[in-house]
């Protein structure tokens, strides 16, 4: 608060009161007439040319600042928390906030960074091994217990590598054995927030490096399910061994991101229906991180898991509030996709999240063909229903 008020007496020009509001990151005043709206105000029977402005307005929109890519980007924040710059609106530093600045530095370089880093390692390493070790054990359940205590171990030991400050919310809804746990994705530490409070079979797409090594070795001590989203025959297996694990209600809960890749903890995006058609209960998860202590958000197209976790190491902290929600079922009549927008909105709502309906592959996918031409469909009957052709 400090720093902030330095900032803002030493900005020269007045800013818009539009900036200063958290609501308002945005660079453009947005209309938000939906298109029906915009399409019943036209009475007329012939076509005119100013009927395409609406069109014009929303696409100048979408080319100055989408909806959907600012999601795949660090939050932009109110005030600055003294690490990296992620804030538009101020750009003046005081002497004294410098000095401050700088002193920061060398306590998050040269004093918390090596101690994190020996705990990340620690953890790491105990992983890898406590992991190999169970996993040559014959499937009983002394490998079970074996496991659940490794994989609780090192990952709160990875927590506390990272300065994890977590408040876990109404712990009585907690996912139970032959569940199904879905949570909004913002990192892939979010697999260690939830592990840090009890133990989870997971489901994720494979990964290259050091992800890769980990996952390797943790899928010998307990049926994780890893696969490769490029491959049909993958994703086909996956539903028949999740169907499985469902059915025996000695196992571990599932736990499955439905977005399919990382948000940066604005919004919760479309939720893929392959997780909700396999049956069961759902029991729903919401996290929410504070972007004042550190972005804990991982942009993987920019940067690699090394990279990613130096930069979440050497902030200030990882504050985070995760909310355990009712279990849900799937209602008579209800199909996949219904149940899967049911669950995205129960989430958002307890994390304070925006809802949107766009699919999280468009992070390295273009919008498909058949998208856009729903939407020419749903537009020519619009206009035939209000009279214009």
């Amino acid at each position: 608060q400090w720093a902030t008020i330095r900032i803002e007496k030493g900005v020269k020009k007045p800013r818009p009161q539009m900036l200063k509001t958290p609501a308002a990151n945005g660079i453009i005043q947005r209309d938000e007439t939906p298109m029906e709206k915009e399409i019943a105000r036209l009475h007329r029977v012939d076509f005119e040319f100013s009927d395409i402005f609406y069109f014009c307005r929303k696409g100048f929109e979408a080319i100055v600042e989408d909806e959907v890519t600012q999601r795949f980007s660090s939050e932009e924040l109110v005030s600055w928390n003294l690490l990296t710059r992620t804030n538009v609106n101020f750009h003046y530093i005081s002497l004294r906030l410098t000095v401050v600045w700088v002193i920061g530095v060398i306590v998050r370089y040269c004093f918390l960074l090596p101690l994190r880093f020996t705990l990340a390692a620690i953890g790491i390493t105990s992983m890898i091994v406590g992991t190999t070790m169970v996993g040559q054990l014959p499937n009983s359940s002394v490998k079970n217990y074996l496991s659940e205590v490794v994989h609780l171990t090192c990952s709160r030991i990875l927590v506390r590598a990272l300065s994890g400050t977590i408040h876990y919310h109404n712990k009585e809804n907690k996912p139970q054995k032959g569940g199904i746990c879905v949570a909004n994705h913002t990192s892939p530490i979010d697999a260690i927030i939830l592990t840090n409070d009890g133990c989870y079979a997971m489901v994720g797409q494979v990964h290259g490096g050091l992800m890769g090594v980990i996952q390797r070795a943790t899928v010998k001590a307990c049926p994780h399910v890893w696969f490769e989203r490029s491959e049909i025959k993958d994703r086909h297996l996956v539903t028949k061994r999740l169907r499985e694990h469902v059915a025996d209600k000695s196992k571990l809960p599932i736990l499955i991101f439905p977005e399919g890749t990382c948000i940066n903890n604005t919004s919760v995006m479309m939720f893929k229906k392959g997780s909700f058609e396999i049956g069961g209960t759902i029991y729903p998860v919401a996290i929410k991180y504070d972007p004042q202590f550190g972005d804990a958000f991982w942009n993987s197209s920019k940067y690699n898991i090394v990279s990613y976790l130096l930069r979440i190491m050497t902030s200030w902290a990882i504050v985070c509030n995760v909310w355990y929600m009712p279990p849900m079922v799937r209602e008579e009549g209800e199909d996949a996709v219904q149940f899967a927008n049911r669950v995205r909105s129960a989430i958002a709502r307890q994390g304070g999240l925006t809802e949107l309906p766009w699919d999280g592959g468009l992070k390295r996918a273009k919008v498909k063909d058949t998208f856009r031409e729903e939407q020419q469909k749903n537009y020519s009957k619009m206009l035939v229903r209000n009279g214009s052709i």
